[in-house]
C-alpha cells in the first residue's frame, strides 16, 4: 500500500502509461495496492490471469491490466480500467508516480561525521551522521552516505551514488556513478584464501593486495559482500543488479546487466558474461565461466563452464531439458522399485 501524498486522476495515469482508458477519466487515485488488499482510493495492477477473477471482489478504484488478458467487465464504466501492452512493465511507472521522497542527509558534512583532511568531498555531497571518510578518499557530487557508512583510504565514489546505513568500502576500491548499496554492503574484504602450513602449524593466509571496481548503475542488496582481488581487480559490470545476501569471491568478473538473486555465492575467479540471469541460492565453483545470456535456475550448483545462451538447472547443474527429464525419471523410481519387488516375489 502506498504512503505518498501525491494524487492523480485516472486520465492522468492513463496518459502517463500511454494506455487505453475504459471508464471514468476523473476517478482520483491516492496510492497503489494489491488486487486483494487495495483500498477504494487505490489503483491495482493485474498482469497475471489468476488475478482477473479477484477484480470482481476487489475494493480497488481502478486497475491497470495487460492487453492479452481475458478480463471481465471490460465495458464497465463503474471502475476504470487502463489497458496496456504489459501491466508488469507498466507497474514500474505506476509505482514511480506514488514513490515517497527518500529521506537523505542534508547537503554537506554532518557534525558527527569524520572526514580526513586529505579526503576530497564535493560540496554537493551528503555525508550523514557518524560517517567516516579516510585519507585520500574521493567523494563526488551528489553522493549520499547514510548514517554509519565507513569509507576507507583512497576509495573513489562516483557522482549520484547512494550508500545506505553501515556500508563499508575498504581501501583503494572504486565505485562508479549512480551505484546503490543497500544497508550493510561490504566491498573490498579479503578473499577466502588459505593453505595448510607445510609443517602442520595451522593455516597460511594468502594476502589479498588487489581491489574491487564497481561500474556505473550497479545496485547491490543488503548484507552482500564483494571480495577484493588476490592481485588485480574484482569487477562488477555496468548495470548489474545483485540481490541481498550474496557473496562474490576474489577476482570474479561479472559482466554488464546481469541479475543475481539472493543467497547466491561465487567462488574465486568466476567469470560471468553479459546479460546473465542467476536465480536464488546458486553456487558457482572457482574458475568457472558462464557465457553471455545464460540462465541458471535457483538452487543450482555449477561445477563446469556454461555456454552462451544456455539454461542450466539442478545440483550439479546441467542443461535444463536434461535435468527435467532426470527429475521426471526420479519421481517414477518408487513405483518402479515396488514393481521389481513384486516381480521378484512372483506377484502379478
Amino acid at each position: 500500500m502506498s504512503h505518498s501524498d501525491m494524487t492523480y486522476n485516472t486520465s492522468e495515469i492513463a496518459k502517463r502509461l500511454q494506455g487505453e482508458l475504459f471508464g471514468s477519466p476523473d476517478v482520483v487515485i491516492r496510492g497503489v495496492g494489491t488486487v486483494e488488499d487495495a483500498a477504494d482510493t487505490e489503483i491495482t495492477v493485474i498482469a497475471n490471469r489468476r488475478y482477473c477473477e479477484l477484480w470482481k471482489s476487489s475494493n480497488a478504484a481502478a486497475a491497470v491490466i495487460s492487453r492479452d488478458l481475458e478480463f471481465p467487465d471490460m465495458s464497465s464504466t463503474t471502475r476504470p480500467l487502463i489497458v496496456v501492452p504489459d501491466a508488469e512493465l507498466a507497474m514500474i511507472e505506476v509505482l514511480q508516480l506514488f514513490l515517497p521522497a527518500a529521506p537523505v542527509p542534508e547537503v554537506g558534512v554532518h557534525p558527527t561525521a569524520w572526514v580526513h583532511p586529505e579526503a576530497k568531498v564535493h560540496d554537493l555531497a551528503r555525508i550523514g551522521p557518524h560517517v567516516s571518510v579516510d585519507r585520500g578518499a574521493s567523494i563526488d557530487e551528489r553522493v549520499v552516505l547514510h548514517a554509519g557508512v565507513r569509507i576507507y583510504a583512497d576509495v573513489e565514489i562516483g557522482s549520484d551514488s547512494v550508500l545506505h546505513a553501515n556500508c563499508v568500502i575498504r581501501e583503494r576500491c572504486r565505485l562508479g556513478r549512480r551505484v546503490i548499496c543497500h544497508p550493510c554492503v561490504t566491498i573490498g574484504t579479503d578473499g577466502f584464501g588459505y593453505r595448510p602450513h607445510p609443517e602442520g602449524a595451522g593455516l597460511l593466509k594468502f594476502p589479498h593486495i588487489g581491489t574491487v571496481s564497481v561500474e556505473d548503475d550497479v545496485e547491490i542488496g543488503a548484507n552482500s559482500c564483494i571480495d577484493r582481488g588476490k592481485f588485480g581487480t574484482t569487477v562488477i559490470g555496468r548495470g548489474t543488479k545483485i540481490d541481498n545476501l550474496c557473496q562474490i569471491g576474489h577476482n570474479c568478473r561479472i559482466g554488464r546487466n546481469c541479475v543475481i538473486a539472493a543467497l547466491s555465492g561465487f567462488s574465486g575467479s568466476v567469470i560471468i558474461g553479459n546479460d546473465v540471469k542467476i536465480g536464488g541460492a546458486v553456487g558457482i565453483a572457482e574458475h568457472i565461466t558462464v557465457g553471455d545470456g545464460a540462465s541458471l535456475g535457483g538452487g543450482s550448483g555449477v561445477i563446469h563452464d556454461i555456454g552462451p545462451g544456455e539454461t542450466h538447472l539442478g545440483y550439479p547443474a546441467d542443461l535444463a531439458g536434461k535435468t527435467l527429464r532426470q527429475w521426471a525419471a526420479i519421481r517414477k523410481l518408487p513405483d518402479l522399485v515396488q514393481d521389481i519387488a513384486r516381480q521378484g516375489k512372483g506377484e502379478q
